[in-house]
C-alpha cells in the first residue's frame, strides 16, 4: 500500500475530489495547508506573501493502483496548456500497517509478487 499526498492549489481540490470519485477511489482526506514551493511565495506590490493557502489530499491506495490515481491527479489539478508554477507537488509513500477502528482489522502491506498468509 502506498500514501499519496498531494498538495494543490485549493480552487481544484473539489475538481480532483470528484475525478478520484469518479475513478473510484473515493477514500481522500482533505486537509487545508500553507506554505511554498520553489517560487519562494508570492510579491504583490511591496509586500511579500511567503505562505500560500494550499490544500493537501491524502489517500492510500494498492501499489497497482498508484500510476492510475497520480495520473488522475495530474490531470484534474494541472493549469490548462502546459501547467503553471504553483499548480502542486504529489509525494509518496510506503505505508506498512493499516488499522480500522471499528473493526480492529488490520491490513499489512506485503512487498511486490509476495503471497498473503
Amino acid at each position: 500500500m502506498l500514501m499519496i499526498r498531494a498538495i494543490v492549489r485549493p480552487e481544484k481540490s473539489d475538481e480532483i475530489l470528484a475525478a478520484l470519485m469518479d475513478a473510484g477511489f473515493p477514500a481522500v482526506t482533505r486537509y487545508a495547508v500553507a506554505g511554498r514551493g520553489k517560487q519562494r511565495g508570492i510579491k504583490i506590490g511591496d509586500v511579500t506573501y511567503d505562505e500560500i493557502p494550499k490544500t493537501m489530499l491524502m489517500s492510500v491506495v494498492s501499489d497497482e493502483d498508484k500510476d492510475f490515481v497520480v495520473e488522475t491527479i495530474m490531470d484534474a489539478a494541472r493549469s490548462p496548456g502546459k501547467g503553471a508554477f504553483g499548480d502542486g507537488k504529489i509525494f509518496i509513500s510506503d505505508v506498512d500497517e493499516v488499522y480500522t477502528i471499528s473493526s480492529g482489522k488490520k491490513e499489512v502491506s506485503r512487498p511486490a509478487g509476495e503471497d498473503a498468509e
